[in-house]
């Protein structure tokens, strides 16, 4: 009888045993869970660049996800120098992140540069086709996919927005660069609508640093009355271009609401923020096992335009009551 006890206990002991050292490897395992790591790739610094973020951020809040619990986000910002995007680039693959968030074209041709099999999701573009970037928008292919800024009949509204605010205005001129994807593009649909609106444009093709004070002296020269300024960043050179703009003391559209908030008079364009929202989605579908490849790219959906009446004032402009009505933000 009591080798019997003996027996039960020892495989009582056994098996009390085998189920502790089950929970224990349970526990282990549950605690080395692997967190998906985004990797979040920027030119300009992390402080400049806070309203894009935060925006991302949100987005994926809005999906449910808990930052440092059910991700982790590396931020690399190359504070301007665009001479460093392939190297944080490569620190992003060196930490084996999981998806690549690009906030402009050139960290998406740093991340295509340094990776082919990690996803990488470009939170905007104005050219993804014409950058090389997708195969097509509808099917990327390859690694990349995300959304496209891409919206070149933006700039015949600008032209109509100055014509609205100076009836009389007959010459503008256009502040562009040819080699910038997409800007092509935005000149042929601000031409077409210059015709119905009897206005005459000086295109200024702006290629570099050197080109901005001689493209405002042109302007000056042939007497425009108002300024386009086409595209985004205008080749990091936004406070420069809004010097010659505010000194020449004549009315000017902008892409990005970064100058009306600098003192420039009025911008339309995209709004990029959404964009960076969305972004998280694409971010969601990949981690949930989507091929980058197969998720086509998607474009803007949201746009704002942003009138200042300070800057108004100060060249003696009337913003009229229809213009203000429709504008998304005023600064008084």
């Amino acid at each position: 009888m009591k080798a019997v006890n003996h027996r039960w206990r020892k495989i009582f002991c056994v098996a009390l045993i085998g189920a502790l050292l089950a929970l224990c490897s349970s526990a282990e395992a549950q605690q080395q869970k692997k967190i998906p790591r985004i990797g979040y790739l920027g030119v300009g610094s992390l402080n400049t660049n806070t309203y894009r973020t935060d925006a991302f951020r949100q987005g994926l809040r809005q999906l449910g996800y808990v930052e440092g619990k059910d991700l982790v986000i590396e931020d690399r910002n190359a504070e301007g120098k665009l001479d460093r995007l392939n190297e944080l680039a490569a620190e992003l693959v060196r930490l084996k992140v999981d998806v690549i968030v690009t906030r402009g074209p050139s960290s998406t041709r740093a991340a295509k540069a340094a990776t082919t099999t990690i996803p990488i999701v470009m939170a905007q573009d104005p050219d993804p086709v014409g950058n090389g970037f997708v195969a097509s928008l509808a099917h990327p292919g390859g690694n990349i996919t995300g959304l496209s800024s891409l919206a070149p009949e933006i700039s015949g509204k600008q032209l109509e927005l100055l014509k609205e605010i100076i009836p009389k205005l007959s010459r503008v001129a256009v502040i562009w660069t040819s080699t910038v994807p997409g800007q092509t593009l935005q000149l042929r649909e601000i031409g077409l609508a210059a015709g119905p609106l009897s206005v005459q444009l000086q295109s200024l093709d702006v290629l570099g640093p050197k080109d901005i004070e001689t493209a405002f002296r042109a302007a000056s020269e042939q007497r425009a009355e108002a300024f386009v300024i086409l595209g985004r960043g205008f080749l990091g050179q936004r406070t420069r271009i809004l010097e010659y703009v505010v000194k020449s003391r004549l009315p000017a559209i902008h892409s990005e609401p970064q100058y009306v908030e600098a003192g420039g008079l009025m911008s339309y364009g995209v709004n990029v923020t959404d964009l960076d929202r969305r972004a998280a989605t694409y971010v969601d579908k990949i981690l949930k096992g989507a091929k980058a490849g197969d998720l086509p790219v998607e474009q803007p959906k949201k746009f704002e335009l942003i009138v200042n009446l300070k800057a108004a004032k100060q060249i003696g402009l009337t913003i009229p009551p229809n213009v203000l009505a429709r504008a998304d933000r005023v600064i008084r």
